[in-house]
């Protein structure tokens, strides 16, 4: 039995690269101890060629990792023609080992929720469907992309109330939530309620490693209006989410799979420093999980 294989890898700490420069990057990256990999394309149309990356990565990756989905992060209910490449990362996910796409669910750009609703169905039901047909599971990032209820941006999946509209409403049992606690925090959101409900209720299919820090003594002097910010995204170890509780609830309610860190937003721990704090979230990642090493039970 080797580490990739383990019940401790039941659930692997991993990173985030661009799908199209992964045959590069991966090289460079893997003697990291990285053990799985989320490969995303997105904002613009984009296919790509799936099958030589494919190719190319899978033979980099042997089994020291795995790719844990493949994501296109577009607008596909603004954008009509990203719906065809949505569809795409749907046939193809196949080639890289993996049955999860994840991506935005779209919206109409500052315009409410419920403008864009009617969309949302038709889009997400045949997106959902054909998805099902190829048994992949579609998983919306939660990041609200600086939208509001009455204003939105990109993604109508950010909020718990359009996730029991989702939930309700569209029939296939395929679409649910590639989650992070960042984003509720920067809603004011605790997570871990949350957490326990989707995890329990088996809608999430992957998890992103992106914290916040919240400055609750800025939130009681300001507010949310006193022009002083007042939460800040994070890299794993150095915001407020306690990771051990987050994957010990993951662990109880059975999910298996990977919390993939999305760097490049830490406001410390950027430019120069980016791998640096890439590398603490993923041993301190790993220590919450119960470390690197798998160690079988005494026989009698």
């Amino acid at each position: 039995m080797t580490s990739n294989q383990t019940p401790l890898h039941d659930i692997r700490i991993g990173t985030m690269l661009g799908i199209a420069e992964a045959p590069a990057l991966l090289p460079q990256v893997l003697p990291m101890g990285f053990e799985s990999y989320q490969l995303n394309g997105g904002w613009g149309v984009e296919i790509v060629d799936f099958k030589t990356i494919a190719a190319k990565c899978k033979d980099l990756i042997g089994d020291k990792a795995v790719v844990s989905s493949i994501g296109f992060f577009g607008n596909p209910i603004q954008v009509p023609a990203q719906v065809e490449v949505f569809a795409a990362y749907i046939d193809n996910a196949h080639h890289f080992g993996t049955n999860i796409v994840t991506g935005f669910a779209g919206a109409i750009d500052d315009k409410p929720v419920m403008d864009a609703w009617p969309t949302f169905k038709k889009v997400w039901s045949e997106l959902g469907k054909r998805a099902a047909d190829r048994g992949v599971k579609i998983a919306f990032e939660n990041c609200d992309m600086g939208g509001m209820w009455h204003a939105a941006r990109f993604n109508l999946a950010h909020s718990p109330t359009v996730w029991d509209m989702m939930w309700n409403e569209i029939p296939e049992a395929n679409l649910g939530l590639c989650w992070e606690p960042c984003h509720q925090m920067v809603s004011l959101i605790d997570p871990i309620p949350q957490l326990r409900k989707l995890a329990h209720d088996k809608k999430i299919f992957t998890v992103h490693g992106k914290d916040a820090t919240i400055a609750w003594d800025v939130l009681r002097t300001k507010g949310l209006r006193g022009g002083q910010p007042f939460v800040w995204h994070r890299t794993p170890g150095f915001g407020d989410t306690n990771w051990t509780d987050v994957i010990s609830i993951l662990r109880m309610e059975g999910f298996k799979g990977s919390i993939d860190i999305e760097g490049w937003h830490d406001p410390v721990y950027k430019a120069e420093l980016e791998y640096t704090g890439q590398i603490h979230a993923l041993n301190y990642l790993k220590n919450c999980r119960g470390g690197s090493t798998f160690v079988p039970n005494p026989v009698k």
